[in-house]
Parts: structure tokens; sequence; C-alpha cells
């Protein structure tokens, strides 16, 4: 569904209108709120923001082993533990709050593997310039949700800084990742540069977006995605039981030429 102003346009996707997939046999299933560009439903990519699916697995699981170059790729466990095996000798587990983080560079082929009753995170691709990626190694690091930086602000919002200046984590590509957990009736306000984006999941309950006098609401699991032509102010107010998004900004022209897929 879209909304389209002069200066900004505000996508909302339910879960039914995201992308699907699965695999070992669809132990592990995903929806997409940004599928591949030659995979249907959901939105399409924006900026260095390429890919974002949330996996979902019930038992043990594995995504065998495949290749990757040049994108810097996330996976960020919500629930139960990833693992990560690959061909330059990296073998670990992150449990629920962590991430694991491939800069693909030149090329590296890896699995992951779910473990316990349930399993569910976020994997989410990102454009680096690649000119540049694609002549350096392979780069693998993990962090657990213990490492983050956390900010308790007085609108009642605790961000996790995930990626960016202020998080744990840094990608080539300019992005920034926050993790924020709403209190009831709590409200975060982002101000948004032009030519900017804001991608955010409702991770848990529900949420109202406030942008240029246009109020949206999004539940649990919608994504949403701003782009934005001008400077503006972006409000997210939970609803009266609270909620959490996960929510990554980025320019739309990261300074460099994008890849077309």
């Amino acid at each position: 569904m879209r909304t389209s102003e002069k200066e900004y346009t505000l996508e909302i996707y339910t879960p039914e209108q995201q992308g699907t997939g699965s695999f070992d046999g669809g132990k592990i299933t995903e929806i997409k709120p940004i599928p591949f560009p030659q995979e249907t439903g959901g939105a399409k990519r924006t900026g260095p923001l390429l890919y974002w699916a949330w996996a979902s697995a019930k038992g043990d699981g594995v995504i065998g082993m495949h290749p990757h170059q040049g994108f810097e790729i996330v996976s960020y466990v919500m629930e139960g533990s990833v693992g990560h095996t690959d061909t330059a000798g990296n073998n670990s587990r992150v449990a629920a709050g962590g991430i694991q983080v491939m800069q693909t560079g030149s090329g590296i082929s890896h699995q992951e593997e779910m473990y316990g009753d349930r399993t569910e995170f976020f994997q989410i691709w990102f454009e680096p310039n690649m000119r540049e990626s694609l002549q350096k190694p392979a780069v693998y690091s993990d962090y657990e949700d213990s490492e983050f930086p956390r900010e308790n602000l007085a609108s009642g919002v605790s961000v996790k800084h995930v990626v960016g200046p202020q998080g744990a984590a840094q990608l080539q590509a300019p992005i920034v990742w926050d993790a924020l957990m709403i209190e009831p009736n709590g409200t975060h306000s982002l101000q948004l540069e032009a030519r900017s984006l804001a991608a955010m999941v409702v991770t848990d309950g529900s949420v109202m977006l406030s942008l240029a006098g246009e109020n949206r609401t999004l539940n649990h699991r919608d994504f949403a995605m701003v782009k934005l032509e001008s400077e503006n102010d972006l409000g997210i107010q939970a609803s009266e039981k609270g909620a959490s998004v996960t929510l990554i900004t980025a320019p739309m022209d990261p300074g460099y030429p994008l890849v077309r897929l």
C-alpha cells in the first residue's frame, strides 16, 4: 500500500503482502519485507538496503553451504540461537539479541544452523562500494546482546544501537540500525535528512507513524519504508501495550554506484 506526496513516499506492507521463502524442506520459512529484485512481494530495494528477510524455524534446521561475494550481510537473532560455519574457518553460535556480520568481500561460503524448539532472526543485506569490497578479503564477526550500547530516553524509549556510529558493529555501507523498545504510549522522534530512507519492522505490539501530518498504524510484522525528498520528522508512538521496532536509516544515494541486479 502506497501513499505519495511531493516530498515523501510511505509504503506499508503487511506480512501477507511481503515476499516468502523456505529452506531445509520447509523447516525454515521466511517472510521478506524486501525480497531480492527478481522476486515478488514486499518493497523494492532502496539505496544500500538490498534485502530483508524474517526467518523462522521450528526445531533444528540448516541452510546449507553457499557462496557470497561483495555484500555485507547481518543476521540479528531475536529468539533461539543461530550457528555460522564458513570456508574461512569460522565456527560460532550467537544467542538471542546478538548478531552475525559477514563482509563478504572477494568471496566466502557459509552455512546457517538453527537449534532448539524455535528460532527467529532477521537477515539483512547491505551494498557497500562494490568496487572496493570485491578487492578485500571476507571478514566475519559476531556480537552478543551485552556488547551493544543502550540509551534510555525520557520519552519512554530504550534504544539499542546495533550498527552505525553509535553501534557495536560498523559496516562500509552508510547505514544506522537501532532496535527500539517503546513503553506503553511512549514516543520516538527521528529527524530525517533530505534524500534519505527509514525502513522498519514491528517485532512486537503496534505503533502509530506520524509524518508530515499523516498518521498510519503498523502492527506486528508489518514493514514500512519511508523515502524523503526533503528534511522531515518521523514520529513513532507505541500503543497502550508498548512495542518493539527494528529501524534502519540510510541515504538513498550512498555516494557510490549501486549494482543493478
